[in-house]
């Protein structure tokens, strides 16, 4: 077999077999195929495509080319959850106690942010003495006693993916959507899990921009888990503006941990309840969506999500007082307020520009080297569809550095617009594909 003829297949239109793609990735993840060969296999993918069965067979290929998390030592069913991305994304810190309070087994891997705020892992670093370096025994371990653990990526999950990734980054190959959805699923897959709920963020902050454009990625990324046997359940939801009111790192956290209350804002709220609950049924604990949803609003209600919050925040190593009091999680002192300077409308928030606000005040990374800083960020008072009048505040800032918290305000001024009327509000939840 020739990687020559492989690239001549599939330049013509051919299909590529099981055998073929697993020739092509492990030859290249050990080096014997060269970057132009794979370099002219991406392009002629992206002129030509691939159907659901290739695209899945990438996909395990990718998932096979390093380690496999083995999740048989905990008990019950193992469920994930993946988002594609947004700005004010903290589900995780809210979604997995709450899963977990009701009987869901979570074990999940994150890394660390690239990009506007800090991944999961820097997020949770904002509570004094929590830690994420724990041996995969202590992993499985405490989410078989506790019901969940989060963890950082220390196992090479997927190298294919990694260095394949890398080549089509500087090679125009990134937008095909069979190489994005076996990209992200590959990784997934390795996770572990025996179910997994996606939720695919559609609009001016996510990676995909338009509708048509999420759904075609939800579509591709359920069609591959349900070729690698898993329970497999994809939301389209809405990123054309922050999720919920803040954007940093410990005051996401914090938001988080009010969600947990059974406070929080009204759209970061319904997409927790609704993640959850597919996961509950996913995991055996509810017989349908509608019973899962209630049991889960009573979680909140009760308070029982949040204890279970503290629970895992103490098995960490955490300081589970800041579980219960979120306003010792420390945010920074110096402020700047955005108000509006006329009567009107929020007609719409370029959430990227919030993004990039909440990384000039350093709250993000532009390197893997940067250091993030977790008290800066961003609360926002007033969203899409809200009416203001001149004056109204309609965010503040916290910063540390006075250029950074001028860069940073500058930029959210251009995040927000205004009109005379009021726009139709988007639902959080845009559309769903059943796997």
């Amino acid at each position: 077999m020739r990687m020559y003829d492989l690239i001549e297949k599939k330049k013509c239109g051919g299909i590529l077999t099981k055998e073929e793609i697993d020739f092509m990735i492990r030859g290249y993840t050990h080096g014997d195929i060269p970057d132009y060969q794979m370099s002219a296999m991406t392009m002629a993918i992206c002129f030509q495509g691939m159907t659901p069965q290739e695209t899945g067979d990438l996909t395990l290929a990718m998932r096979d080319s390093g380690d496999t998390l083995d999740l048989s030592g905990i008990r019950g069913i193992k469920v994930d959850k993946h988002s594609t991305g947004g700005v004010g994304d903290k589900t995780s810190l809210t979604l997995a106690p709450l899963v977990s309070s009701v009987g869901v087994k979570v074990a999940k891997m994150s890394g660390r942010g690239l990009g506007h705020t800090g991944g999961t892992i820097d997020k949770l670093e904002s509570i004094p003495g929590f830690s994420t370096e724990l041996t995969m025994d202590a992993f499985i371990s405490q989410v078989d006693r506790i019901g969940m653990a989060i963890m950082g990526q220390t196992a090479e999950l997927a190298p294919a993916d990694k260095k394949l990734y890398a080549l089509r980054d500087v090679t125009a190959t990134v937008d095909q959507m069979a190489l994005i959805a076996s990209s992200i699923m590959s990784k997934k897959l390795a996770a572990g899990a025996d179910a997994i709920v996606l939720d695919v963020k559609c609009g001016s902050g996510a990676f995909m921009r338009d509708r048509k454009g999420a759904d075609a990625l939800a579509e591709a990324m359920v069609s591959i888990g349900k070729h690698a046997g898993k329970q497999i359940w994809a939301y389209i939801t809405d990123m054309d503006q922050p999720l919920g009111n803040a954007v940093g790192n410990a005051i996401e956290v914090r938001e988080a941990i009010e969600t947990l209350k059974g406070k929080g804002p009204e759209d970061f709220r319904e997409l927790v309840l609704t993640l959850g609950s597919r996961m509950c049924v996913f995991a055996g604990v509810a017989k349908d969506f509608d019973s899962a949803y209630a049991l889960l609003a009573e979680q909140l209600r009760s308070g029982k999500a949040l204890e279970q919050m503290a629970r895992f925040v103490e098995a960490q190593g955490g300081d589970a007082s800041y579980v219960f009091d979120e306003t010792k999680l420390k945010i920074a002192a110096h402020t700047k307020q955005l108000k509006a300077e006329r009567d009107g409308y929020i007609s719409g928030i370029a959430c990227a520009e919030v993004g990039m606000a909440s990384l000039a005040l350093g709250g993000g990374r532009e390197t893997k080297a940067d250091i993030i800083d977790p008290e800066v960020g961003i609360y926002l008072y007033k969203k899409t569809g809200d009416a203001v009048r001149a004056g109204d505040m309609l965010a503040e800032l916290y910063y540390n550095d006075e250029k950074k918290g001028a860069e940073g305000l500058e930029r959210l001024a251009k995040a927000y617009r205004f009109g005379d009327t009021a726009p139709e509000k988007r639902a959080i939840i845009l559309g769903e594909v059943e796997g």
